[in-house]
């Protein structure tokens, strides 16, 4: 009983930010509520873990917009259901320069990204993409060859 009455309790307290969508128990996330935040960098991610992720992993000082997913038309999953309406309205405030792209190496994912890039691009907004490839303490013969093909393609000057 204890346990139905805490999912009861998590469903009816728990909601989206109305900014970045993410889970939250306030109408704004502690993060997009900060002050100490960078409002021109705006790292778009699929779900509410990769957030924690990213904020864990960096000293990324930006904010975060969550779309609860990827574009899977096979599956109904459209842009109007990965709040692309509220991502709009981001870009058109003016204050988001770059945006910055985390969504996964899947074809949804890919997919997403492109579509990301093309509405960004309507908003003048530089779009970025991470980096993905041979993980830091890898042994090259261990990757495999997706991994390293990208690795390669996404090279920089040393």
């Amino acid at each position: 009983m204890k346990l139905a009455d805490a999912i009861r309790d998590a469903m009816a307290d728990i909601g989206h930010c109305k900014r970045c969508r993410t889970f939250t128990e306030q109408p704004l996330c502690r993060l997009c509520d900060s002050p100490k935040r960078d409002g021109s960098l705006l790292c778009v991610v699929e779900n509410p873990l990769d957030v924690s992720a990213i904020g864990q992993s960096s000293d990324y000082q930006g904010l975060f917009f969550v779309l609860m997913g990827h574009l899977s038309p096979i599956d109904g999953i459209t842009p109007a259901k990965l709040g692309m309406d509220t991502l709009k309205e981001r870009f058109a405030e003016g204050q988001v320069k770059e945006m910055i792209v985390a969504t996964g190496t899947t074809m949804e994912g890919e997919a997403t990204a492109h579509y990301l890039k093309e509405l960004a691009a309507e908003f003048d907004i530089v779009t970025s993409r991470i980096a993905y490839g041979v993980p830091v303490g890898g042994e090259l013969e261990y990757v495999d060859s997706s991994t390293l093909s990208l690795a390669l393609s996404s090279r920089r000057e040393y």
